[in-house]
């Protein structure tokens, strides 16, 4: 099974278990920006506890999912991850947590077409954002490039307004000025 592959039918079974979620991470940015490959997949989700054992029924056959790990994400750290028997691949779940960035970003994603399924996904500028942020915290080449990517081909069509307004909140608006300005670019595919 490949990453788009896994995507997509990840993103059925959250469809089906009626789990509100964003597609977030490198697949966001390779859907904005320049496609790379990834190891992993990151939704956020808004879980309450009734929809639990629907997330766990849509996902029981083919991954390794841990209730406890699921009932524990509802506090610090917040995250839990499911194991893709098929193909080893992870995908982790980021609960949304009522930070005013994240509420903001799951308040804007957007409805669109995913490799032929309909699928919720963090807009360009929340990406950028995002991978900015995951960058103070856990520098990486990675992050910088793959929100450089999403710049190179959404330039004209970011919301520089949000991406300012955001940046500065977030403490990126270095990098995010550099990025604006084309002094950090993607490096070639």
């Amino acid at each position: 099974m490949t990453e788009q592959e896994l995507t997509i039918d990840v993103v059925r079974r959250l469809n089906r278990a009626r789990i509100a979620y964003l597609l977030t991470g490198s697949m966001a940015s390779t859907y904005w920006g320049i496609p790379r490959t990834t190891h992993d997949l990151d939704f956020v989700v808004q879980l309450p506890v009734q929809s639990i054992p629907s997330l766990l029924h849509e996902f029981r056959d083919d991954f390794y999912l841990d209730e406890p790990a699921v009932r524990a994400a509802l506090a610090p750290p917040y995250q839990f991850n499911a194991i893709d028997k098929r193909s080893a691949l992870k995908i982790d779940f980021w609960m949304l947590r009522p930070n005013p960035f994240e509420m903001s970003m799951f308040q804007r994603r957007l409805s669109v077409n995913f490799l032929g399924e309909r699928a919720w996904i963090a807009t360009a500028e929340d990406v950028i954002l995002h991978k900015l942020h995951w960058d103070l915290l856990t520098p990486s080449e990675r992050q910088i490039g793959d929100a450089a990517g999403v710049v190179a081909v959404q330039s004209g069509l970011l919301d520089r307004n949000y991406l300012q307004k955001w940046g500065g909140e977030l403490g990126v608006g270095g990098n995010l000025n550099r990025l604006l300005a084309g002094k950090i670019r993607p490096k070639s595919t």
